[in-house]
């Protein structure tokens, strides 16, 4: 087995959300592009795969230097289809990796450093995914039943600064990470003993809709005009 890592990049051709958001231009190339060049500069990675249903995505895939050495079956491809079951399929038909990394293509400014913490903290029996910081903390937000609101976390309800709550973290959607040979026997993705990695917010926005994608052009274009002439970015390095 194969001390590095396989990378996994999901991309059906039937997006929703976005129409064909894994092909749509972000800046100056696919968006499915800045997953690809992440996966490939990580030293963390052995082989990139994309696994599509769509022909022009395989193409465009190849193009931007990933192998697409499957077609996704049609029955992993639907709106219900549960977000680990393509995962789970690759690493199937792709053997011989100790580690499995999922990336998605809708988190374009996940970078190379971000996938190799992440891969460095899995190992057998414990999984590794990525999280982000939230800005509107579940102590302020509320059910709304037949006797008015409800408080998420009860217990938090009489702290009003939010310098004084204690931060809590949602997935960001950019990494996921789990030993192979757990991911085959059928382990969650995230469940007891799952490691946090931490991204910035400025590299955690997930595309999922026209909204998402007009963010990250203006964070792109108000990163160049900042760093106009100046080495890597903080989104782009």
């Amino acid at each position: 087995m194969s001390r590095s890592a396989l990378a996994v990049i999901p991309a059906r051709g039937g997006s929703k959300g976005v129409h064909r958001k894994n092909i749509r231009l972000l800046g100056d190339r696919p968006l499915i592009a800045w997953t690809i060049r992440a996966a490939k500069e990580s030293a963390s990675v052995g082989r990139v795969i994309v696994s599509t249903d769509d022909p022009e995505i395989a193409e465009i895939a190849r193009a931007w230097g990933a192998e697409t050495p499957f077609i996704r079956p049609a029955e992993l491809s639907g709106d219900e289809t549960p977000g680990d079951a393509p995962f789970r399929h690759a690493v199937d038909q792709v053997p011989g990796f100790d580690i499995s990394v999922l990336l998605q293509p809708t988190s374009p400014f996940r970078n190379a450093a971000d996938i190799d913490a992440s891969v460095a903290l899995a190992r057998p029996g414990r999984s590794a995914v990525s999280v982000c910081e939230v800005l509107k903390h579940p102590a302020w937000m509320f059910t709304i039943g037949e006797d008015g609101l409800t408080p998420i976390l009860p217990a938090m309800t009489g702290i009003a600064r939010r310098q004084d709550l204690p931060p809590v973290y949602a997935l960001n959607g950019a990494i996921y990470v789990m030993a192979s040979s757990d991911l085959k026997a059928g382990a969650r993705l995230v469940g007891p003993g799952t490691q946090a990695y931490v991204m910035p917010l400025e590299r955690s926005i997930d595309i999922d809709t026209e909204g998402d994608l007009s963010t990250a052009a203006a964070l792109l274009e108000a990163e160049a005009n900042l760093h106009a002439g100046m080495p890597a970015s903080r989104l782009t390095s």
